[in-house]
């Protein structure tokens, strides 16, 4: 009876403490912005810059990853600004819509911040 006993608060002790470190591991919004900022930069110079065609295109391709660093402050404040955070104290939920110009897609990321890591579990094109 008392290794029941044991086992059952050894088993309760670590709960708590899983609980306490996923609480003091939540990532904040502030975290999640850098983390945003550099998937979404890293995305557009992969995948957008890549895209460009044409005569335009052509002088946009050259030049779109230098473009995509000068505008890095202005699409962190953009994620900044169309984020919303809900916060469970274990983990965190992020939604994040973002309204592009063209030719570049709309997108809305939902992404979990949990032991200090971000996932992207939804990105819909729009």
């Amino acid at each position: 009876m008392k290794a029941l006993q044991i086992i059952k608060i050894a088993g309760g002790a670590g709960l708590i403490g899983l609980g306490v470190v996923m609480i003091v591991t939540n990532p904040g919004k502030h975290a999640y912005e850098k983390y945003a900022t550099k998937t979404l930069t890293s995305y557009l110079k992969q995948e957008v810059c890549s895209q460009s065609s044409g005569v335009l295109g052509g002088f946009l391709s050259d030049h779109c990853k230098t473009l995509v660093d000068i505008g890095k402050t202005n699409i962190h404040k953009v994620i900044s600004n169309k984020t919303v955070r809900q916060n469970y104290l274990l983990f965190s939920i992020y939604e994040t819509e973002l309204l592009l110009p063209p030719p570049i897609s709309n997108y809305e990321f939902e992404t979990i911040g949990i032991f200090q890591k971000f996932y992207t579990y939804q990105a819909d094109k729009f």
